[in-house]
């Protein structure tokens, strides 16, 4: 089946009992289409990659490398089928509900073309939070969620336009390293080895980078001499 965007997602704002910051736009449903930029930085910026998309807590969501969030329906039906419930498209907030692609295979760094205008890249994985949490209401579900470790992408919005409902996603470029979104969420859910694999393939920009290396540092720092 090709690769294509099955629903296009927005949110507005939404009262948020999880954290200090009371609103939250992680309840999404599905538009005919949006305007795609690049939000700019992840404090200060526009937050979402999305025109009309909210983000509430943007002190760790949105910016450039987490314009957008992109999960696979194929991923969602899993979810359906452990839970025991129907999941629609968007509940775990996800910007684009894809079908026919790996997310979580996708490389860091790897392009997609998507519809006739937007080119996006894949940046990083998705962390689970509270407000994930409470919109699932699911016991434990943080953690069922790390142990799955399927978290779809956080992408950056290289080439802007309008994307649709139906458009195609066409995978334009890879780097030449091997680390996927799903090594790299392990990486930041406490796996050292792969962090470290992450950290010498030089697959994350920024910011991340930086967060990852700390937690590696302290990680070495405290483990006992062998």
């Amino acid at each position: 089946m090709p690769a294509s965007v099955l629903s296009l997602n927005m949110g507005g704002p939404q009262p948020n009992p999880a954290k200090k910051v009371r609103a939250t736009g992680i309840g999404k449903s599905p538009v005919a289409s949006a305007l795609l930029r690049a939000p700019g930085p992840k404090r200060g910026g526009l937050g979402s990659g999305l025109v009309g998309d909210f983000i509430g807590d943007s002190r760790h969501h949105g910016g450039d490398y987490q314009a957008v969030y992109a999960y696979a329906r194929e991923e969602l039906d899993a979810w359906s089928t452990r839970l025991g419930r129907e999941l629609a498209s968007g509940l775990f907030g996800e910007n684009l509900t894809t079908t026919g692609l790996d997310v979580d295979g996708a490389l860091l760094g790897e392009r997609w073309a998507v519809g006739d205008q937007v080119v996006l890249q894949v940046c990083g994985p998705r962390i689970p939070c509270a407000t994930f949490q409470a919109r699932m209401g699911e016991r434990h579900w943080v953690k069922r969620f790390t142990e799955v470790g399927s978290s779809g992408a956080y992408l950056a919005i290289v080439t802007g336009g309008q994307v649709r409902q139906g458009d195609p996603i066409e995978v334009v470029s890879r780097p030449d390293h091997d680390v996927d979104v799903r090594l790299s969420f392990r990486a930041f859910s406490g796996d050292l080895e792969a962090a470290q694999r992450v950290l010498d393939a030089g697959a994350l920009d920024g910011q991340d980078a930086a967060e990852l290396r700390e937690r590696v540092d302290r990680r070495k720092s405290t483990s006992p001499a062998s």
